[in-house]
């Protein structure tokens, strides 16, 4: 009761403060703030971020990007990093599918946009650990093509159904099977072929 007249309003608001105050720090330095942070408050388990380096031999090794997630999992922030590892994308168009997913569904509010582009495309891919494309364009024009995304403007792509329900049900592991809607052109050739004798 004491300390309610001062919580922030906004729990988002409070994330936000700490995730941009620490976006931009090395793996170790965000790793021990966190930590710092969480023992002071005691909202995670003290030796939650230390468990990989106290039980090198455990089957289960946790790395410094898994023991940031869950900490930052407390502070109700799903990074793209974490996120896309959990996708697992197979291909540049699947990829491109999962970050437009992510800016609109699962990213920190500030950070949340109905489009992408070439260039949140190539900063996604820095952020993931993924190798930078070679040709973002072209994978973005792919991504439409095979019927994930679609334009939105002059160099924008937003999500679609399709692309929705890749990333949601098919992923990680899912190929293209969904789809299929929107490739019914090529499927409808496909079919005439046989007619021929």
């Amino acid at each position: 009761m004491s300390g309610t007249a001062h919580e922030p309003g906004d729990d988002f608001e409070a994330a936000k403060a700490v995730f941009e105050k620490l976006r931009d720090l090395s793996r170790e330095r965000q790793e021990r703030v966190l930590r710092w942070v969480a023992e002071g408050l005691g909202v995670v388990n003290p030796g939650a971020l230390q468990s990989s380096h106290s039980q090198p031999g455990a089957g289960q090794k946790q790395t410094a990007d898994q023991q940031l997630t869950q900490a930052a999992g407390t502070l109700g922030i799903t990074d793209i990093k974490s996120f896309i590892a959990a996708k697992s994308p197979k291909s540049d168009q699947q990829f491109a599918t999962a970050v437009a997913y992510y800016y609109r569904f699962e990213a920190p509010p500030a950070q949340k946009k109905e489009t992408i582009s070439t260039v949140t495309l190539q900063e996604a891919a820095r952020l993931s650990g993924r190798k930078r494309l070679t040709n973002p364009n072209s994978t973005l024009n792919n991504a439409r093509n095979q019927g994930y995304i679609d334009n939105a403007g002059r160099g924008e792509f937003s999500i679609n159904t399709v692309g929705e329900n890749l990333v949601a049900m098919a992923l990680p592991g899912g190929a293209g099977p969904t789809a299929l809607p929107h490739t019914g052109r090529k499927g409808a050739k496909a079919r005439k072929r046989p007619k021929k004798k």
